[in-house]
């Protein structure tokens, strides 16, 4: 939502209603309550009659000016759908295709599957514009050069989506974090992306006081609170600068999309929040409002209103009754973020959105993977798409891994092994290519392609120079992964990484492990937090626990010395799951009880999840229940999830309406507390080994390695003064 205080034809024509009588606007609408408001005591006392007399139509008009872009593609879909239906229509009197009109418009259909990375770009891009509508190739009609102002949460947003080369290409010449000092910049605009704080209003208050730009384009990452806004409004007015706000936008993107499927709130330490005995209902009620404004950031960009799923009890009900209630009072309003002229799609199906806490899988958390992309991730530190290695002449590189890198998106799910063969397959075929032009244009076999050894033919000339910028790229990326598997190897031999993958994952298939090969591996190579992590999924796996193997275990640590509170917090949740499991009806009620003062919110969650940490198979418990919901098909393991649909009326909503449970086409899947590559994997894989295939997004609350989320666990184990506390978590890599 977005509002201006330029009032010509075309363009935004509202400020925020807080500039309402305070700077002049263009429409006859506004006219007789403008002049009424003069009679008020103050400014803010204007302001609160404005919003009286007009916040819906003022609310109704902003939501139209951001749909416009939306209006124009929704006719152009429009006219092609129609006009294929009615093209292939006429063929098929012919011929005995009436499929081919099914299949042809659900083809069509379905490019227009959610993209969150794509729908996100594109907010960027039109924020980058001043909010104006971009026209085919991604750019305004009218350059304006600018200077673009962000704080450190916005940037982290920008990072994986917008290169230095594309804030140029939008006429980004200088862009600065908000808390630097910086110089002024006269007769340039300034685009501000920050997150809706009093810190940083203060901060626009100062800069707009200041004059350090021409003109102020506010654009805030979520909704900016009314108090805020009063506290803009006022600080500008006073300091006599107020003519230099051109607009306030609130633009719902407070969360980081790492790729097309794959995003994150960037919210830390939330299952520690979520899981601390200490946490009071306020805390708790805090954390949860928090990721429910995440999550609707994301349904707002894209533009549909899912039906939610979801477990009973613990931190994924309450998210998931918030945020129903939060979409519910959005959509009393006709002109909203969801309309239909701004999202299309989502008349034909709208996508489930199933949510889950992390106690629901913990062991996969914990495990460690030995697939590319999430052993890069787990190892190497992959974070906002980017890393830095050791190179091989000393120094650090760093590397980008996105969809722009071909081989990342082809090879990031294979086995380690399996990527160093494709690493080699790769080498081996671009110096065959170097070969044969080097051949063709009279140069040398097996000589490095530079493009300084090319005669012959024009022809063949030719060709050598056009493959140049293809050759050169090639062998970038190979280069590129050549020098991060190298690393990796080094890690997984000085660790013996694949011996714990492989002994992490026959623990969970067979539900344990034999003792000696359990301490033998505890007291052989690997980091105090790859021992820690496996003893823990030891603990996990096992379907009874075996005190003296158990004492056996916390010795070997011990020997090592490694921080056990993490150890203990899972020892104390799996010996309240076991007492749960054999005690009485009568005796059952105070344990529930003493557990949900002891773990928080959340034990309801891991009480009623246990089965859930035993998979029968390689296929995640996660992706399990996923595939379920998305049938939709009864199936006992999760008849008793509750279903919510912000669309319908409040009483079929939270309970089991058949016509709510699919199947679906797309679908959302939200972990609470952190979620990790290896889960993001499963489902992407699951999804593409579907007939038709099904789209999944996945997000979660912050992206963890294994090393982050067991060091959290520590914490909550240290909160209840479990294990040896003497070292803090980040001692025990």
């Amino acid at each position: 939502m977005c509002l201006s205080s330029s009032g010509s034809p075309g363009k935004m024509l509202l400020t925020r209603y807080l500039w309402i009588g305070v700077i002049q606007v263009s429409s006859p609408m506004f006219t007789s309550f403008t002049s009424n408001s003069l009679s008020q005591p103050s400014v803010l006392g204007r302001v609160r009659y404005a919003i009286e007399m007009d916040i819906k139509y003022i609310r109704a008009v902003a939501v139209l000016n951001t749909s416009f872009s939306n209006l124009n593609l929704y006719v152009e879909w429009r006219y092609k759908s129609e006009a294929l239906i009615k093209r292939e229509t006429e063929e098929s009197k012919s011929t005995s295709g009436a499929s081919l009109i099914s299949i042809k418009v659900l083809g069509f259909l379905s490019s227009m599957a959610l993209n969150l990375r794509q729908k996100q770009t594109e907010c960027i891009i039109r924020m980058l514009n001043l909010n104006q509508p971009v026209n085919a190739t991604g750019t305004a009609n009218e350059e304006v050069y600018k200077i673009l102002i962000y704080d450190r949460f916005c940037q982290n947003i920008l990072s994986p989506l917008i290169h230095v080369k594309d804030l140029r290409k939008h006429g980004v010449t200088l862009y600065f974090l908000i808390d630097k000092d910086r110089k002024p910049v006269h007769d340039v605009p300034a685009v501000y992306f920050v997150q809706a704080s009093q810190q940083n209003v203060q901060r626009i208050i100062a800069d707009a006081s200041a004059s350090l730009y021409d003109s102020f384009h506010l654009n805030f990452s979520s909704s900016i609170p009314r108090t805020l806004l009063e506290d803009l409004a006022s600080g500008t007015l006073n300091s006599d600068s107020i003519e230099r706000i051109s607009k306030v936008c609130d633009q719902y993107l407070e969360f980081v999309t790492l790729e097309d499927n794959l995003f994150s709130l960037a919210q830390k330490n939330s299952y520690v929040q979520l899981n601390d005995p200490k946490a009071g209902d306020r805390e708790i009620e805090e954390i949860i409002e928090k990721i429910v404004a995440g999550l609707f950031c994301v349904l707002a960009t894209l533009g549909v209103v899912p039906i939610i799923r979801c477990p009973r009890g613990g931190p994924a009900e309450m998210v998931a009754s918030a945020l129903d209630q939060r979409l519910r009072d959005h959509l009393l309003s006709k002109n909203n973020l969801f309309s239909e002229g701004g999202n299309f799609v989502s008349s034909f199906q709208r996508p489930i959105l199933c949510i889950f806490d992390r106690n629901f899988e913990l062991s996969v958390g914990i495990q460690h993977d030995f697939r590319y992309r999430p052993l890069v991730h787990d190892v190497l530190g992959l974070k906002l798409n980017r890393l830095s290695v050791q190179g091989e002449k000393g120094g650090m590189k760093s590397f980008e891994l996105d969809s722009s890198d071909p081989f990342w998106v082809a090879n990031g799910w294979l086995e380690f092994p399996e990527v160093a063969v494709e690493i080699e397959t790769q080498l081996n075929k671009y110096k065959k290519d170097v070969d044969d032009v080097n051949r063709r244009t009279g140069g040398t076999d097996g000589a490095e392609f530079d493009g300084t050894d090319l005669i012959g033919n024009t022809k063949h000339l030719m060709n050598a120079v056009n493959s140049l910028p293809e050759l050169t790229e090639r062998k970038q990326v190979i280069d590129k992964h050549t020098n991060i598997a190298t690393v990796l190897l080094g890690e997984i031999k000085e660790r013996s990484l694949d011996s714990y993958a492989k002994k992490e994952n026959d623990m969970m298939l067979r539900g344990g492990i034999d003792r000696n090969e359990l301490l033998g591996a505890l007291k052989g190579k690997g980091s105090k937090m790859d021992k820690l992590r496996f003893a823990i999924i030891y603990l996990i796996s096992s379907e009874t626990i075996n005190q003296s193997e158990v004492e056996s275990v916390e010795a070997a640590l011990r020997e090592s010395e490694v921080d056990t509170s993490a150890f203990q917090y899972v020892k104390k949740i799996k010996s309240l799951n076991v007492s749960l499991a054999s005690a009485n009806s009568a005796s059952r009620s105070n344990i529930v009880d003493w557990a949900e003062k002891l773990y928080g919110q959340s034990i309801s969650a891991v009480t009623a999840g246990v089965k859930n940490l035993l998979a029968s198979d390689r296929q995640l418990a996660l992706t399990r229940t996923v595939e379920a919901l998305v049938e939709g098909k009864p199936n006992p393991e999760i008849d008793s999830y509750l279903v919510f649909d912000p669309r319908a009326p409040k009483s079929s909503s939270g309970g089991g309406s058949s016509h709510l449970k699919g199947p679906f086409k797309e679908a959302i899947v939200f972990m609470i507390g952190g979620g990790n590559y290896m889960e993001y994997g499963s489902l992407q894989e699951h999804a593409k080994r579907q007939q038709p295939i099904k789209h999944v997004i996945y997000g979660t609350t912050e992206i963890l390695t294994g090393v982050e989320f067991v060091e959290q666990l520590t914490l909550l184990g240290q909160k209840m003064g479990l294990g040896n506390t003497g070292a803090p978590p980040s001692s025990i890599r």
